[in-house]
């Protein structure tokens, strides 16, 4: 159900939460501060609690921000606690027996990230649905078992990033009895993740973390506590260059008897493809060393052995294990190929997320939603003009080649796009500042939500990631946009985060968040053209920009769930733990080849719902959470799932198509235009051939003109001097010429509407509309649309129709039917190499 563009497009709350801390100028307060927190103006907020007691001699000693340099936040209770610990006094409630000075030191070692690890202070339980992965997989296990006490099963767990897969994964472990734990991963970034819930929930107590950069020898590991290791696949597939045989280092992990094995970001081969695909289009050279650098040396190891996983892991991972548990976001080919069957696998979607987010609001009004933080995901396509596209398409529906409109040239500061005027007007055209498009916008009286010009975005802009196709596209970028005359972009920090100096895996990520620092005073651009697109988290990221060809929904939707991350405040004034603040509702992507994306998004619905044997019902579920909106060129509308198989099909959608002839853009109506109406007989006769003219009245352009002419000069001529009367007069006056006009323009645009019907009728494709109106069937256009042809053709050559935009209308048109037929079996034009335009004829291949 389409939803209105306001409530896709909501406010993005400032995300700030701040510390304070007061004093009271009495004896029982003497030597106390009162330390909380707030994400409202400190002033205001202490003001609200002293109120009511009627309390004035009071002084506020902090005002401090709680964000970190990471966009964590801490709480007024970690700085209380952190005094507590030093042995400070906390005589009653909020308040603390120190000084302000104690106060700023808490913060500041809050601040730098002095966190308490291995403290245990974590109590949160599972949510339902980690309940329900566990217990499945639990209840599987141990029905393997009971028929053969040493079968080794196997489970996957189809879940979406933020589904909280590592703790749930130790709490599996802990269902289990198992005390040794191996988790294996192609990505070391997500370690972090890994050392964390296990370190800081009290379920864990007692339990040792391990791993390659943990620092500990692991022969004084004490067995008879539960151990977790943390390695890589190319760590542990590794061989000695000399001897061939497994690491001496590693010989340990080989030796010893596992209760469990994990791999996480296990994708059954997306990550072989994914890596082939970022790094198409590099010179092999550098594409080599860059592939080397972010996936490590084991990566042709992988490779090799990743084909033997459906027989036996043991063959590429030879180690000892009880089970084996595989984790998962995009795992299309294992539920494509049916490595697992249904009861070995746990689905938990982006739609089952978002699904849950509004059930429990509905039914816990009063209760702190656990989804509440997770933003729900908006896909924007725009159609670009053609003056862009026919510089670089290609494919079935000459899509917009993102890949060749940015292919660039050179290294760093002398990278430069091969098409760099027209990147340049790509630019001008996201900001709102192109001017044929601005044009178009006018006369279909609206706006369209472009991303850096839309008050309703630009929030949502302030940290974005830009997805370019390679190394040298992310230079060129940065040193397009550090030009002269794009002042505007010289407010963000520019990052380039690709090519080997960029760092490997999570070391990249250190720059881009000292850049965004809190996120609240800050403005980057993050460009990229692989790295960060997986296994690292950036809250403040809202929007991605996709700048290149991607093939695979795997890859495409691992790099747009990057800006999926939740970013809320929770208790955000201290005095209410079930209220939470979320400083990111929602989070955008923005597409600029509309056919490829909704391929992507087709392909990902249905890939998530293997089972549903309607490929239109499992999209509509998709996007009934993940909303389209697309952008023709004209308007700006959001696609349903229907439409989105159309396009995904056909290039275009029934619905969009049909609207194309209904658009502004394909008649003109200004001033000059109408003048060239009334200054010939015969055109003024031919439009009142046209079905509601004759209503009108001739005199209606006559009006129009001379009111439009006279209140514009009247306002450069006489401007603030108008009195209140003659002000009115005007505005009067205007009201009256505009709303003509907009009647001239509709009954246009209706007689536009018949030219479909038209073309459904005439059999002829590989001539011009123009000839088939003009040459071919002249009679069956004077039936269909009430017009001769002589009328029509004058009217086209006085402008009155846009010759330009019907061109694009009938090739939507012409493509459409005949994908509609090809679909059937049906060819509507055997052999037909051509197809002819509105006035021009362009060759199929």
């Amino acid at each position: 159900m389409s939803r209105p563009l306001d409530e896709l497009l909501p406010p993005k709350p400032d995300g700030q939460l701040r510390i304070y801390a007061y004093s009271i100028n009495d004896e029982l307060h003497a030597g106390w501060l009162k330390v909380g927190q707030t994400t409202q103006a400190v002033t205001k907020r202490v003001a609200q609690q002293l109120k009511t007691a009627a309390v004035t001699n009071f002084a506020i000693e902090v005002d401090e921000s709680a964000i970190r340099d990471d966009g964590s936040y801490f709480r007024d209770f970690d700085v209380r606690e952190r005094l507590k610990s030093k042995g400070f006094a906390n005589p009653m409630l909020e308040w603390m027996e120190c000084s302000v000075a104690d106060v700023m030191t808490a913060i500041a070692e809050l601040r730098e990230g002095k966190l308490l690890e291995g403290t245990h202070h974590d109590n949160f339980q599972m949510r339902r649905e980690q309940r329900e992965a566990v217990d499945k997989t639990h209840d599987y296990f141990h029905s393997i078992w009971k028929e053969d006490i040493h079968a080794v099963p196997r489970f996957l767990w189809n879940a979406k990033m933020r589904f909280g897969k590592t703790f749930a994964s130790y709490q599996l472990a802990k269902r289990l009895g198992a005390t040794r734990v191996l988790v294996v991963t192609f990505k070391p970034a997500v370690e972090d993740a890994w050392a964390t819930d296990l370190l800081s929930h009290q379920d864990f107590d007692g339990w040792q973390y391990l791993s390659r950069s943990s620092g500990v020898d692991p022969s004084t590991v004490n067995l008879k506590r539960p151990l977790v290791y943390f390695g890589s696949f190319q760590d542990l597939l590794g061989r000695d260059k000399v001897t061939g045989t497994i690491k001496p280092k590693n010989a340990w992990i080989h030796g010893i008897p596992w209760d469990l094995v994990i791999f996480d970001e296990y994708h059954y081969g997306a990550w072989r493809d994914s890596a082939k695909e970022l790094f198409e289009g590099e010179e092999s050279t550098e594409a080599k060393k860059e592939l080397q650098g972010e996936f490590g040396e084991g990566l042709a190891v992988f490779d090799e052995a990743l084909d033997e996983l459906s027989g036996n892991e043991d063959d590429f991972l030879p180690i000892t294990t009880r089970a084996y548990l595989y984790l998962s976001g995009t795992p299309f080919k294992a539920l494509a190929s049916g490595e697992f069957i249904e009861e070995q696998i746990f689905n938990w979607t982006y739609t089952d997320e978002q699904k849950a987010k509004s059930r429990f609001a509905e039914q816990n009004p009063s209760k702190l939603n656990p989804y509440s933080a997770l933003p729900e995901m908006r896909l924007l396509t725009y159609q670009m003009p053609d003056e862009l596209i026919a510089v670089a398409n290609q494919g079935e529906f000459d899509e917009f080649d993102l890949n060749s409109f940015f292919s660039a040239k050179g290294h760093t500061s002398e990278a430069e796009f091969e098409h760099k005027g027209d990147v340049q007007k790509w630019l001008d055209i996201i900001r709102g500042q192109h001017l044929p498009s601005s044009i178009d916008a006018l006369k279909s009286g609206t706006r369209p939500p472009f991303p850096y010009s839309d008050v309703r975005l630009l929030p949502y802009l302030q940290h974005s990631f830009w997805f370019l196709p390679n190394v040298a596209a992310c230079y060129a970028m940065a040193n397009l946009l550090a030009e002269k005359q794009n002042a505007f972009w010289h407010d963000y920090k520019v990052l380039v985060v690709a090519g080997a100096g960029a760092g490997v895996g999570i070391e990249a990520l250190g720059p881009v968040r000292d850049a965004i620092g809190n996120g609240v005073d800050t403005k980057t651009i993050t460009l990229s053209c692989g790295k960060l697109t997986t296994g690292v988290t950036v809250p403040q990221w809202s929007s991605i920009l996709m700048l290149r060809n991607l093939k695979s929904p795997e890859t495409y939707f691992q790099a747009a769930f990057r800006v999926q991350s939740p970013w809320a405040i929770r208790n955000p004034n201290g005095d209410n733990p079930t209220e939470q603040e979320v400083v990111k509702p929602a989070c955008f992507v923005f597409d600029f080849a509309p056919t490829r994306a909704l391929q992507q998004l087709s392909e990902y619905g249905i890939g998530l719902s293997p089972d549903e044997p309607n490929p239109e019902r499992a999209v509509e579920e998709l996007v009934s959470f993940l909303p389209v909106l697309a952008y023709d060129g004209a308007q700006m509308r959001q696609v349903d799932a229907g439409g989105i198989l159309d396009i995904a099909m056909a290039g275009t959608s029934a619905t969009l198509l049909a609207r194309k002839w209904e658009s502004a853009i394909l008649v003109n109506v200004d001033n000059d235009t109408l003048r060239r109406i009334m200054s010939s007989n015969a055109a003024m006769e031919a439009v009142m051939n046209i079905e509601g003219f004759r209503k009108l009245g001739a005199d209606v352009f006559e009006t129009v003109v001379n009111l439009s002419e006279s209140v514009k000069a009247t306002k450069k001529s006489q401007g603030d001097g108008l009195d209140g009367e003659r002000k009115k007069q005007l505005t009067d006056e205007e009201k009256e010429y505009k709303s003509k006009r907009k009647l001239i323009q509709e009954k246009l645009i209706k007689f536009a509407t018949r030219i479909p019907a038209f073309m459904y009728l005439t059999d002829y494709r590989e001539n011009t509309l123009k000839d088939v109106i003009t040459k071919l069937e002249p009679a069956l256009f004077k039936t269909v649309t009430g017009l001769t042809v002589e009328d029509f053709d004058l009217l086209v050559s006085l402008g009155v129709f846009n010759a330009a935009h019907m061109n694009a209308a009938v090739f939507a048109f012409r493509r459409y039917e005949d994908a509609s037929l090809s679909y059937t079996g049906i060819a509507s034009h055997q052999g037909l190499r051509q197809y002819g335009l509105y006035d021009t004829v362009v060759a199929l291949d």
